[in-house]
């Protein structure tokens, strides 16, 4: 595999939401959820809130090429409620991405095992022996000829996923590295972007959303 140096946007990410139990803030696109392995990958989204948010806890991630909404806890009573509605699939998720071509019908869903290739990680692979199930269901918003602009919903966390789902239709994720090839990978960034976060307040068990628009 090509390598590549990681050269991250700078700057500090954007605050949704803060309160005394949770941490809503706006990834962008470049930048690692937690510390990578190997020199230099120590800058990532959660040290650049430490400063503000010295008590900040990892809920879930979203892959370094990927922007969006991302939830942290700020007491470990909130990770703990957190990180069980993510297990438990009860958090709702939106996405918004750009496809290679014109993805039809207009809603779907992809049910596809997925494990890790080890020969070629970070990449995953569909195996039906053995992979975890991953569910991902499709609402096409725009379509052309060359194009399709879809709302994603995963209905389970898989690593991944979202970029194997679509890749397996026939219509990967516009500037996805791994998945794409050709004109569909040239692209200035992964056109994916996770765009709504719905969730039970781990305080008042209310629930709650959060969103921001793509940016593409």
């Amino acid at each position: 595999m090509t390598s590549f140096a990681y050269a991250p946007p700078t700057g500090q990410p954007e605050v949704l939401h803060a309160d005394h139990e949770i941490l809503v803030v706006a990834k962008p696109s470049g930048l690692l959820s937690v510390p990578g392995r190997g020199e230099g990958k120590d800058d990532c989204l959660i040290n650049r809130l430490r400063g503000a948010f010295p008590t900040i806890l990892l809920v879930h991630r979203l892959d370094q090429d990927t922007s969006g909404v991302m939830v942290f806890g700020l007491t470990p009573h909130a990770q703990r409620v957190l990180s069980k509605q993510f297990e438990d699939r009860r958090v709702k998720k939106a996405y918004v991405a750009r496809l290679a071509g014109r993805l039809e019908p207009k809603v779907g869903t992809v049910d596809l095992p997925l494990i890790v290739d080890w020969p070629n990680r970070p990449r995953q692979r569909v195996d039906h022996d053995r992979g975890r199930p991953a569910l991902t269901g499709w609402r096409v918003i725009r379509a052309g000829d060359d194009e399709t602009r879809v709302r994603l919903f995963p209905l389970t966390g898989r690593s991944h996923q979202l970029r194997v789902h679509m890749a397996e239709t026939g219509h990967p994720i516009l500037g996805d590295p791994l998945y794409a090839t050709g004109a569909a990978a040239d692209h200035p960034r992964l056109m994916l972007h996770a765009e709504s976060l719905r969730i039970r307040h781990p305080d008042s068990g209310v629930q709650v959303g959060f969103g921001q628009p793509a940016p593409f």
